[in-house]
């Protein structure tokens, strides 16, 4: 980390949380920020289901919900760029304080509620996207509407002309009964609805589900089933936690969904478990506490193509980026994987 972002950090780190969280994505768009570009090499190329990565760590969705930032997010460093989550209409979300650091565990609480400024204002944002870089969206579903799972469908046939890829998120923990939609039945028919929108498209982008951590082996084992009979491209494990096992933070209490340092055992567990039940042959994103190379490579091993972040650059700010991938680079060279792909699931069974 540069002198000069440790400094603005700490300054950032005196202010409410969510004030802060906007400023840092102001200074995104005034290009205050590390912009290395790609980190790429022969390494850390890889193909996840048809998406071709310069290297596979990418950004998870809630940091950039409204899709303000993204040339400057495909200048930082990340493989791939996933904003939202956006719902048909706008939406509040929840009432503030909605985001607070538990700083002493190096963790984050949400209760945002899917916060957005709707399909509409984000598809035109999306429309002037940078022609490099690999952008996907987060579909989500309007608190108040009569038919949520219809919600994912109509989003992504409002943007999926701008996208890479899209992400149905039926794991956030923040949006009353929205996990409901994870069972087997419910999921089959959500998932049914977006697969048409994708198939209407001119290019059938990939499309992926995420998935809560707090799911039981059987309830693990239903989705993977769903998910290959759906024809989904893959699965990002996982959301956050309700879990609060272990924390130290005065602000452990607060309601919402737990993310950063302190869900990495948990959903590192749930992706390796997925990916005995897949057989390896779905493709899968680990999200969950990834804050280092030797993280983001601990994933790989458990059995994930790529991996995301979000919550440690709260901590360790956006050059964190590249520092993973060149660390995950060496990682490999050391270990004597020619690429990426060759390591997935290495590890898995010290994961079970």
């Amino acid at each position: 980390m540069r002198p000069v972002e440790r400094i603005g950090l700490g300054l950032l780190h005196r202010l409410d949380p969510e004030r802060a969280h906007g400023l840092a994505l102001r200074a995104l768009r005034l290009g205050l920020a590390p912009q290395p570009g790609p980190v790429t090499g022969p390494r850390l190329r890889t193909d996840l289901a048809g998406l071709a990565l310069p290297n596979p760590v990418g950004l998870a969705a809630g940091f950039d919900k409204n899709a303000e930032a993204l040339g400057p997010l495909c200048r930082a460093g990340f493989g791939f760029v996933e904003v939202g989550a956006v719902t048909p209409r706008p939406q509040e979300g929840n009432l503030r304080p909605r985001l607070f650091r538990l700083t002493e565990d190096r963790g984050v609480i949400n209760r945002f509620g899917f916060n957005n400024e709707g399909m509409e204002a984000v598809a035109l944002r999306l429309a002037r996207r940078p022609k490099a870089g690999i952008i996907g969206l987060n579909l989500g579903a309007n608190k108040d509407s009569a038919d949520r799972a219809g919600d994912f469908a109509r989003v992504l046939a409002y943007c999926g002309a701008h996208l890479d890829f899209a992400t149905v998120n039926v794991s956030s923990p923040n949006t009353e009964r929205l996990r409901d939609l994870q069972g087997a039945e419910a999921l089959s028919a959500l998932l049914a609805g977006v697969m048409a929108a994708r198939d209407a498209q001119a290019w059938p982008i990939p499309v992926f589900l995420k998935i809560a951590p707090d799911l039981s082996d059987a309830e693990l084992a239903e989705i993977a089933d769903v998910a290959r009979e759906s024809g989904l491209s893959g699965i990002i494990a996982t959301n956050t936690t309700l879990d609060r096992d272990g924390l130290q933070s005065p602000q452990r209490d607060q309601a919402g969904g737990l993310s950063g340092a302190p869900l990495f055992e948990k959903s590192t567990r749930v992706l390796a478990r997925l990916s005995k039940l897949t057989e390896g042959k779905l493709p899968l994103i680990g999200v969950g506490g990834v804050g280092s190379a030797e993280d983001a490579y601990a994933k790989i091993r458990a059995g994930a193509s790529a991996v995301q972040l979000y919550s440690a650059l709260v901590y360790k700010g956006l050059s964190l980026v590249g520092d993973i991938a060149r660390g995950l680079d060496a990682l490999l060279a050391r270990d004597g994987f020619a690429n990426v792909a060759d390591a997935v699931g290495s590890k898995r069974e010290d994961w079970l």
